[in-house]
């Protein structure tokens, strides 16, 4: 894949530890995969509506795949379509921006700043 840029979601409340740390280590899911689930972002509204409906605590992370190196994985899931994968931390240094946001129940994704 060509994609540069990619998205992960996360509770927006993990944000501070993650500075702290230096690095993400994942999620509860992501642990049981094995990696760090992320979504480009034509596929980034799909997975806040199917993973995170009704949720208003979220915040979207904005991740440099270039940063990354060979520790980003592009594999098939959802419906046959190849996802970034992160096999190791996600280091700060690779985030490049951050927007809390939520998704109401109906799925449709609400950026706090929208006007």
């Amino acid at each position: 894949m060509s994609e540069t840029t990619a998205y992960k979601i996360i509770a927006a409340q993990e944000w501070d530890g993650i500075v702290a740390d230096g690095a993400y280590a994942g999620s509860e899911v992501d642990h049981a995969d094995g990696y760090i689930h992320l979504s480009t972002g034509d596929q980034f509204a799909e997975t806040a509506g199917k993973h995170y409906a009704g949720r208003a605590d979220l915040m979207c992370l904005t991740v440099d795949l270039t940063a990354l190196g060979e520790t980003v994985v592009w594999e098939p899931s959802r419906g046959g379509q190849l996802f970034p994968h992160i096999y190791g931390p996600l280091p700060i240094a690779a985030v490049t921006g951050r927007r809390g946001f939520g998704v109401g129940t109906d799925g449709a994704v609400q950026f706090e700043d929208a006007a």
